[in-house]
């Protein structure tokens, strides 16, 4: 029989003591790994084993807090083997402790070689990005030279150049400048990528020249549509496309480049790309480098200079839709109206009204009126100095066209005439041409171009206007839609625009007036120069050049007036030579012809040849001075009034019509005169055509009529006569010898004979003029 046992109920008690004295170390473990992420790690295993052990312990309690009946019976033996395997537990613990320590020590020496491996491989990015900007510049420096150096001087090589080269080129070498003397400042320093002073040099280099890098870019972008725009009009032309790409090809072969565009886009890239390249030298840069805040100040910069050039590339883009002169035909406006214009317009123009009447208020800036003033006075001067330029160049040009010195004086072997031919041919063949050459390229060809420019900014300060009234209609509105505010910014833009650039334009337009008025007086210094070389270089052979200057003047001033007397003279025998009538007499063949062509064309054709003409086109005639013609046709077969087609007896041609005059045939028929009043039962007969009414006239043995002076008439020259109203007269020819019948040739009383104007003559009967006055001729 079985002696039965007392539950061991103490020890199932007792169970749990070898955990709870384990506890403490790892209490300790825990202290440490506060501190390392590796020790938490490992304390978390750790944990996890104790929990599980924990759980082990439970386990057992629970398995002899409630034995089953059959383990009751189990000897003492178990209970020993129970306790050893808590002390050799107890024994782990300590080892786990120890080997945990070294894993956190090795752990945390391993954070630090992460932590110096992460700061070299920054540094390694830091030192490749400075390198990429500095590197990626240097290329783009040399592209842009290839483009503007070669490529560009082999286009202009091409027969015929392209159209509007140069334009493509525009503020390029700015761009190009502003890239050198960024590199040149970084090679001055004579710092290498991987010092840490250079990323210093390279943010002071930027800084320094980031107002010239804007002023640069913003120009060249602005006007880089209009490179797209001249490339495109290249391409429209096959043969001279493919020209232009066999050039690029060949000036740069190491790019492969197949357009002008693939150099010209590079400006326009490289400015975007400063920011990029900054910012990720600033993100592998450590915060507490020494130029860490610089940098930040250089990649900001960078950002605000992009942000501005965009600005200023969107106004030039408005300027350039305002300031544009379309010449539209009637039927381009009727096509534009639509009732958004009218109503727009009519808007305007009632606003307009409103201001000009006092209703409402004008919006008023002071600064913009002052500046529009200046540009309206300065607009005037420049065209009327313009004018004046012009009109001083036309006369220039018609001192040159009279070639004095081609005429000969008659006056061989006389010092002074062939000092004065000397003088004239050396001024009119080089000093004036030199001086005229001169003028157009350093004034006229200067102020052409300034005229032309008045037409952009005229133009907007008009359009500004016409934004400003619309802005008026809208500025009161709390609320504006989408379109209104368009109008507001674009009026802002626009008043921004010109109060910026207004001033400048103004100030470059009168700084180059000043400088072309005195260029204009430097030429002029000049040329008096010239000619004061020349002439001293001809005075030394002239008579009276060694006399004293009083004497030289006083013999000069006789001179002068005696010539000026001779002048006088000469003038005044050469128009009474023009204005004598002339007589060209026929000869025995001239009146041949004049009876040939007169039966066949009729005395209305017959024209008289006043010079002589020589052909010098097809089918003209060779005529001589008074030979006779008559016209067949008064225009050529082309309709050209200026050439007549003329029979000159046999032959045919044409002959200008300028040279011809009509011919008249004398007459017998007695002169016409002007109507006077008669006494009662008397008529006068008075002329007043070439052709007198055809009459029978009575011979009778003594006359019956005779002819007076009815006004009093001065003589104008020796081929005129003077005579006295009621002065009998004599009339020789009833014509002048042109057969001009206004002119009648008399013999007045003394025998003097000349011409008189024919309605100066009255036929009066014998005895009826004024008794007592003058007696019959």
């Amino acid at each position: 029989m079985e002696v039965p046992r007392r539950p061991q109920s103490s020890f199932t008690l007792a169970l749990p003591k070898p955990a709870s004295s384990a506890l403490p170390p790892l209490t300790a473990v825990e202290k440490v790994t506060n501190t390392d992420p590796v020790k938490e790690k490992l304390q978390e295993e750790e944990d996890a084993k104790r929990d599980t052990f924990k759980t082990e312990e439970d386990s057992d309690v629970s398995v002899f807090v409630e034995p089953p009946s059959e383990l009751l019976d189990t000897n003492s033996s178990a209970v020993e083997t129970k306790l050893s395997s808590q002390d050799s537990f107890s024994e782990d613990s300590v080892m786990s402790e120890e080997r945990l320590a070294e894993e956190a020590a090795e752990a945390k020496k391993k954070c630090e070689e992460e932590e110096a491996a992460a700061k070299e491989r920054a540094a390694q990015r830091q030192m490749l990005a400075l390198e990429e900007l500095v590197q990626s510049e240097r290329n783009y420096h040399r592209l842009l030279q290839v483009s503007t150096v070669t490529i560009r001087s082999n286009l202009q090589k091409l027969q015929p150049p392209p159209a509007n080269l140069d334009s493509m080129f525009l503020y390029i070498e700015d761009v190009i400048d502003v890239s050198s003397r960024l590199l040149s400042l970084l090679d001055q320093k004579k710092v290498q990528p991987g010092d840490p002073l250079y990323l210093q040099t390279l943010c002071d280099s930027f800084l320094s020249l980031s107002s010239d890098i804007e002023a640069a870019y913003k120009e060249y972008l602005a006007n880089y549509s209009h490179v797209t725009v001249v490339e495109n009009s290249y391409k429209q032309k096959e043969a001279l496309w493919n020209e232009i790409v066999k050039v690029i090809k060949t000036s740069a072969p190491e790019v492969n480049a197949t357009s002008l565009s693939f150099f010209l886009v590079m400006p326009v890239q490289r400015i975007a790309r400063y920011p990029l390249l900054l910012q990720t030298i600033q993100k592998h840069t450590d915060r507490s480098h020494p130029a860490y805040a610089l940098l930040e100040e250089t990649a900001h910069t960078s950002i605000a200079l992009n942000c501005r050039i965009n600005e200023y590339k969107r106004f030039r883009e408005v300027a350039d839709k305002y300031k544009k002169t379309e010449t539209l035909t009637i039927k381009d406006k009727i096509n534009r109206i639509n009732t958004h214009s009218i109503a727009k317009k009519t808007a305007r123009l009632s606003q307009h009204f409103k201001h000009e009447t006092g209703i409402v208020p004008k919006l008023v800036d002071e600064e913009f009126d002052a500046l529009e003033g200046f540009f309206y006075v300065l607009e005037h001067g420049i065209l009327e100095l313009l004018e004046n330029v012009e009109t001083y160049l036309h006369h220039l040009q018609g001192f040159l066209a009279c070639k004095t010195e081609e005429f000969d004086f008659d006056m061989d072997g006389e010092k002074a005439p062939i000092c004065y031919k000397e003088i004239t041919t050396a001024l009119r063949q080089w000093i004036l041409p030199t001086f005229e050459k001169r003028m157009r390229t350093l004034i006229h060809k200067p102020l052409c171009a300034l005229r032309d420019l008045l037409v952009g900014p005229r133009n907007l300060i008009r359009k500004r206007l016409d934004k400003l009234l619309d802005y008026e209609l809208i500025e009161a509105k709390s609320n504006l839609s989408y379109e209104e505010q368009a109008v507001a910014n674009t009026y802002r833009t626009m008043n921004t625009l010109l109060l910026n650039e207004l001033p400048q334009f103004n100030g470059l337009a009168l700084q180059m007036i000043w400088s072309m008025l005195g260029t204009f007086s430097c030429l002029h210094k000049d040329l008096a120069s010239d000619m004061e070389q020349l002439f001293q270089s001809f005075a030394q052979q002239l008579p009276h050049s060694s006399i004293n200057p009083s004497a030289f003047w006083e013999w000069a001033e006789s001179a002068v007036l005696e010539g000026a007397k001779r002048l006088e003279t000469l003038c005044r025998s050469v128009e009474e030579s023009l204005n004598a009538p002339f007589v060209q007499p026929l000869s025995p063949s001239s009146q041949r012809r004049l009876k040939q062509l007169t039966d066949k064309h009729g005395s209305g054709k017959i024209y008289q040849v006043m010079v002589t003409v020589v052909g010098s086109r097809d089918l003209d005639l060779n005529l001589t001075k008074g030979e006779l013609v008559a016209i067949i046709s008064e225009a050529d077969s082309r309709g050209d009034k200026r050439r007549w087609l003329v029979d000159a007896g046999g032959r045919r041609g044409y002959a200008p019509s300028s040279k011809l005059i009509r011919y008249h045939t004398p007459t017998d028929d007695p002169p016409p005169s002007p109507h006077l009043t008669l006494p009662d039962g008397m008529t006068g007969v008075r002329r007043h055509s070439y052709t007198p009414e055809s009459r029978t006239l009575t011979v009778m043995s003594q006359p019956c009529f005779q002819v007076l002076a009815a006004y009093d008439f001065t003589a104008r020259g020796n081929h005129e006569v003077s005579i006295r109203a009621g002065e009998p007269v004599r009339v020789l020819e009833p014509h002048d010898k042109r057969g001009n019948p206004e002119w009648s040739l008399v013999e007045a009383r003394g025998g003097q004979r000349g011409y008189v104007p024919s309605n100066y003559l009255t036929i009066m009967p014998m005895g009826a003029g004024p008794l007592g006055t003058y007696p019959p001729f």
